[in-house]
């Protein structure tokens, strides 16, 4: 057995230089490698081109490296929370392609599964469709979509082992099994690592054999994009 464990956040990023793609599981505040991308900004990596479904918020998430620059391209399917992402895509300072959120997942799966490119009906007539192949299925258009190619897959699991096999939790699952299938190398920080073979093998939901480093994260703050609640009913 191969032992992936490595000893921290920074240790884990080795290899990443200015210029590189990265993967960044998460959907909004849900899922994502708060050590990682906090990490990331501390080692000042530069020029990033990030394919994540959003970019955090201001101040979090990948908002973090928005902040300080650090991103020079965003492949997501929408803006969301974040202002600072709005401000330098509208003033034309960060490189933004968004993308529908079925054809980012496929797009992903596709990395994963080894397939170059897929046909899909989503974006036709839109901006999206601009410059890409069409074909006709079904009596239906469809654009040639191509697989990512990214260099490395930041991932967060709720519990892995030594041997990289990792199990998240509830939605925090989202996007990160495609992209830990999908990167050239994957790292993958838990919030709870345990020995091999502890795991039970029909609860995993990524393989060891996609993940190349994993360590066990500290200090999740998990943090909610917008938290909604009602008063508390007293009379019952």
């Amino acid at each position: 057995m191969i032992r992936k464990v490595v000893a921290n956040a920074d240790v884990a990023l080795d290899g990443i230089q200015d210029g590189m793609t990265l993967m960044v599981g998460g959907f909004g505040l849900c899922g994502i490698p708060e050590n990682l991308i906090a990490a990331l900004r501390q080692r000042g990596t530069r020029n990033l081109t990030c394919i994540s479904n959003n970019a955090g918020v201001d101040g979090f998430g990948l908002g973090l490296l928005l902040e300080t620059r650090q991103i020079r391209k965003m492949i997501s399917s929408y803006v969301g929370e974040n202002d600072e992402f709005e401000r330098q895509m509208l003033s034309g300072e960060l490189e933004v392609e968004l993308i529908p959120q079925g054809t980012l997942a496929e797009r992903c799966r596709a990395a994963g599964a080894g397939i170059p490119a897929f046909y899909t009906p989503a974006g036709f007539g839109t901006e999206v469709a601009e410059g890409k192949e069409i074909r006709m299925f079904g009596g239906k258009p469809h654009l040639l979509e191509h697989a990512f190619d990214a260099d490395f897959a930041l991932v967060k699991a709720w519990k892995g082992d030594e041997a990289g096999n990792l199990i998240f939790k509830g939605t925090a699952r989202n996007f990160n099994p495609m992209m830990a299938m999908a990167g050239r190398t994957t790292v993958a920080e838990v919030e709870e690592l345990v020995p091999a073979g502890t795991l039970d093998p029909n609860a995993i939901h990524v393989p060891g054999i996609f993940v190349h480093r994993i360590f066990q994260g500290t200090h999740y703050e998990k943090r909610i994009e917008q938290r909604t609640v009602r008063p508390k009913n007293t009379s019952i």
